[in-house]
């Protein structure tokens, strides 16, 4: 009798597909990013948390749609190669990729410098010795829970998650007593000098959201399940955003342009062990990014694998454990060599200009993808309103977004995408060549 193949499960529900959207977009940043905006508008800062997160739900609803086509893993893997063929999906696929074991390295490094702001017994951590034991203990347990399954992950992200936003929440509480009408609604509205900058930085905060479409292959009822977790998700934390800034302008009003982080608005609070409460907050906060990380990023070469743009190693799914558990260890050992190595600095210079692209092609492949879809699919799929009217705004602040970007992070790119492409023209003739003639 032959032995049934090993499959994914469908062990994501929609609360689970929250917290990946929520862990995606929710890391390191918003510890330190009121900060900058606060020293570019002012009292206008959680107001332009909104903006942004009004402009950013566009490019969400998009990808909504998108999802509600799909049932099987890899998100932008998935859409540019359907539409466009193998070698744009190859190379979307391969830029973000690369960005993602760059920021998951990055970020691994910003647990141990936190972690080393504790308090004067926790220093070591935040020295060079710190920093490699703190990353490969990181790194190598995400990776050991995501090749266990994805319930397991599932439930290491729900752990970080409650640590993260518990702290955050009752911080806005204490920090609410601090509001006056004169802060949530100012009269004198502050010049912005650098708006360009300060939209960079508010959409920074809100990039990741689609960590969820990565995973479809392992969600109950993607197609549903997907939209209704990326929108409402997005939402409340705009919402949380908004007042976790209104929070940190109403404490400080008179540090904006100190460079003061929600530390420093804690211990204003309650003290000195409010700071490191956040800091631990922080660590919590920047693990869940990296669980979320581990798990959909490892889901792309899975789908790469299944469309074979990779070779099957990838795609290959645990018997026991029901992960694509080959998928899982490369990322793993791969974020951790960049990690170790410092190479991580380099490749994350294009990071945020990468993201832009893939969400652009993305999107670009929606009216493809709905015309060659399956009838009983785009009858049942999640349509936006108003047609294209949506995508064509959420590709016009892709590429805005971009325009912004420096000479650097374009070179960084398109190095990165040369690299790639050359890498899938040797795959392919290779496999060429290992045809048999006549």
């Amino acid at each position: 009798m032959t032995k049934p193949k090993a499959q994914l499960i469908r062990g994501i529900g929609g609360i689970a597909g929250s917290f990946l959207v929520l862990n995606g977009m929710i890391g390191a940043g918003i510890f330190g990013l009121p900060a900058g905006v606060a020293a570019r508008a002012g009292v206008l800062s959680p107001w332009l948390f909104v903006v942004a997160g009004l402009l950013i739900i566009m490019m969400v609803l998009a990808f909504a749609e998108l999802g509600s086509y799909f049932k099987d893993s890899g998100g932008p893997a998935l859409y540019s190669t359907t539409a466009f063929g193998p070698v744009v999906g190859f190379g979307t696929s391969w830029i973000y990729y690369v960005s993602r074991i760059s920021s998951t390295a990055a970020n691994a490094h910003v647990i141990a410098t936190y972690l080393g702001e504790i308090g004067p017994g926790w220093a070591w951590f935040d020295m060079p010795a710190g920093h490699a034991v703190v990353v490969t203990v990181v790194l190598g347990g995400l990776t050991l829970i995501n090749v266990l399954g994805v319930k397991d992950s599932i439930r290491t992200l729900a752990l970080f998650t409650f640590f993260k936003m518990v702290p955050l929440l009752i911080l806005i509480a204490l920090g609410m007593q601090f509001v006056s009408p004169d802060v949530l609604f100012p009269e004198a509205l502050p010049t912005i000098d650098d708006p360009g900058g300060t939209i960079l930085l508010l959409f920074y905060a809100f990039i990741g959201f689609e960590a969820i479409v990565m995973t479809a292959g392992e969600t109950k009822n993607p197609r549903r399940t997907i939209p209704l977790a990326m929108v409402k998700t997005v939402a409340a934390i705009t919402v949380l955003y908004f007042l976790i800034v209104l929070v940190y302008v109403s404490v400080l009003p008179n540090e904006l342009d100190s460079g003061a982080t929600l530390a420093d608005v804690a211990s204003a609070i309650v003290g000195p062990w409010g700071a490191v409460v956040i800091a631990l907050t922080a660590v919590f906060s920047i693990g869940g990014n990296l669980t979320g990380s581990v798990l959909s990023a490892s889901r792309l070469s899975l789908s790469m694998a299944e469309q074979n743009l990779l070779p099957q190693w990838f795609g290959r799914i645990h018997p026991k454990y029901a992960s694509p558990a080959n998928s899982v260890m490369f990322f793993g050992g791969i974020a951790l060599a960049v990690a170790l190595s410092g190479t991580f600095e380099y490749l994350a210079i294009a990071s945020t200009l990468t993201r832009m692209i893939v969400y652009s092609v993305s999107i670009a492949a929606l009216p493809i993808i709905k015309k060659k879809a399956d009838p009983e699919v785009a009858a049942n799929a999640f349509k936006l309103p108003g047609g294209y009217t949506i995508p064509v705004i959420a590709i016009g602040l892709c590429i805005w977004i971009a325009s912004h970007s420096k000479l650097e992070s374009w070179i960084y790119t398109g190095g990165l995408l040369l690299v790639g492409l050359a890498l899938f023209g040797i795959e392919k003739l290779l496999l060429r060549g290992d045809r048999p003639s006549g």
